[in-house]
């Protein structure tokens, strides 16, 4: 079942994200973070974490409009727990995300990831669901770990 994020969830988002093995320690503080301040209603309008909750969290998604940009969006995360992955999660996931945003006219969404090999699944799991790389800058995160940058352009 897929439903907006409680505070309660904060610590099973954390493990989410520890489990999927995505992130380095200075990025799952920056995540934490994040969430700290989405629960205490300080991210700002529109920010969204969702989660995939089938007997506890196993799949979630934090979307936050664009600031300088109208109608664009940016999937600052989507992750499924490794022992449920290749389920559909992740896609059920990402349409949510994406049905939301058209409901509410959204035009585009952004999502970001990197162009190391160990990521070449996530950028599989990207391209599957209808998202184009637009962009990719040399070298962003470290020497030899480009940033792919996607976008899927949401109805007319």
């Amino acid at each position: 079942m897929i439903r907006n994020a409680i505070p309660s969830d904060q610590p099973a988002l954390m493990k989410l994200e520890v489990a999927t093995g995505l992130f380095q320690p200075n990025e799952l503080e920056e995540v934490s973070a994040m969430m700290s301040e989405y629960f205490s209603g300080n991210a700002g309008e529109g920010h969204q974490w969702i989660v995939d909750d089938d007997g506890g969290i196993q799949g979630a998604a934090y979307s936050a409009p664009e600031t300088l940009a109208g109608g664009t969006w940016n999937l600052y995360f989507i992750g499924v727990h490794p022992n449920e992955q290749g389920k559909g999660r992740g896609k059920a996931l990402i349409a949510h995300v994406e049905q939301t945003l058209m409901a509410g006219s959204q035009r585009l969404l952004i999502v970001e990831t990197s162009g190391l090999g160990s990521f070449e699944l996530t950028r599989a799991f990207y391209r599957k669901n209808g998202y184009t790389e637009e962009a990719r800058i040399r070298d962003f995160y470290a020497a030899g770990d480009d940033k792919v940058i996607f976008t899927k352009h949401l109805g007319s």
